[in-house]
C-alpha cells in the first residue's frame, strides 16, 4: 500500500460527511499520481461516490449530486470529489472512461461491499465506443496545449496517455491509466524524458525544446492508431452489464432506507406482550 493512502482517508473521514455515516461507497486516487506523473507539488485527486440518504433523495428541494471539496490540510493539497451513485452509474452506462478508471483505480482509499460489487461488473462495462471517449479527451487536451507558448508538460503528458490508454485498451482489454506502465510497450523515449521532467520539476513546469512538426505526426499517428484498434478490437459492441448496474443501485437504495428506518426507530419503547390469562 502506498504510505499516503492512509494519510488521506484519515482526511476524508474529516471532511466528506458521508465517509461519517457509512454512506461513502468507495473512494481512490486519480490524476497524476494514477497517470505515474506526479510532481512533488502535484495535489491529490481523489475520486469516489457517496448514496444520498433517502430521506433528503425524496425531498422538495434535493442535495446536489456531486460533492467537491478543495482544501490544504496536514500539508497535503486535497482535491476531492464524489458522485451520488446514481449520477456515477449513469456516467459509466455513457461510456466515460475517465469514471472508469476511477473505479479501477489501483489506488484505493476508501473501499466497500459495494465497490467490490462494482468491480466484479467492470468487466460488463468495456466495450469498443469507448475509444470515443479517449480520442474525444485527448483532442481537447491537444486543443488546450495549443492554447499556450510555450508548451507545458502536464497537457503534454495528458494527450498522450489518454491515447495509449484507448490503444491498449482496444488491444487487451485492460484499463491502464499509468503513463510509465503504457510506455513499457510503446516505448516512446521523448514521453520518458517528459514524465522524468514533470515527476522531478514543478506542476507547471514548461516544456523542453521539442521537434513540434514531430510531437504533431505522433499525435496524429497515435490518433489514427486508435481508431484502427477500435475496428478490429475484441471488445463487444454494447455493455452486457446493465440490468446488473440497475439492480445493484436499487439494492443500495433499500439498505440505505433499512439504516434510515433503523436508526428512526432504534429509540422507540419496546413492550413486553402480556399472556392474556385471566
Amino acid at each position: 500500500m502506498h504510505p499516503y493512502l492512509n494519510h488521506l482517508k484519515d482526511l476524508i473521514t474529516l471532511s466528506h460527511p458521508c465517509a461519517r455515516t457509512g454512506q461513502l461507497l468507495f473512494a481512490t486516487v486519480s490524476g497524476a499520481h494514477l497517470y505515474g506523473f506526479a510532481s512533488p507539488d502535484s495535489d491529490y485527486d481523489v475520486r469516489g461516490v457517496h448514496v444520498t440518504a433517502l430521506s433528503q433523495l425524496l425531498a422538495m428541494e434535493p442535495p446536489a449530486d456531486t460533492y467537491e471539496l478543495m482544501e490544504q490540510k496536514a500539508g497535503v493539497e486535497l482535491d476531492l470529489v464524489t458522485h451520488e451513485a446514481r449520477k456515477f452509474i449513469r456516467l459509466l452506462l455513457k461510456r466515460n472512461g475517465y469514471a472508469l478508471e476511477q473505479l479501477l483505480s489501483p489506488l484505493v482509499v476508501v473501499t466497500g461491499e459495494w465497490h467490490q460489487e462494482l468491480l466484479a461488473l467492470s468487466p460488463g462495462l468495456l466495450s469498443k465506443a469507448l475509444h470515443l471517449h479517449y480520442l474525444g479527451f485527448s483532442q481537447n487536451e491537444w486543443k488546450a496545449l495549443n492554447r499556450r507558448q510555450p508548451w507545458r508538460v502536464k497537457p503534454l503528458l495528458y494527450t498522450f496517455r489518454t491515447l495509449l490508454t484507448g490503444i491498449h485498451l482496444m488491444r487487451t482489454g485492460e484499463v491502464q491509466a499509468n503513463l510509465q506502465v503504457l510506455n513499457e510497450q510503446f516505448r516512446l523515449s521523448w514521453i520518458q524524458d517528459l514524465i522524468a521532467l514533470k515527476t522531478e520539476a514543478s506542476e507547471h513546469v514548461a516544456a523542453p525544446v521539442l521537434d513540434e512538426s514531430f510531437v504533431q505526426a505522433q499525435y496524429h499517428l497515435l490518433c489514427e492508431q486508435l481508431v484502427q484498434e477500435s475496428e478490429r478490437s475484441p471488445l463487444p459492441q454494447q455493455l452486457s452489464c446493465v440490468a446488473d448496474l440497475q439492480d445493484l443501485l436499487l439494492r443500495i437504495r433499500k439498505q440505505q432506507a433499512l439504516r434510515e428506518w433503523q436508526g428512526n426507530h432504534s429509540s422507540l419503547p419496546t413492550f413486553r406482550a402480556e399472556d392474556g390469562s385471566a
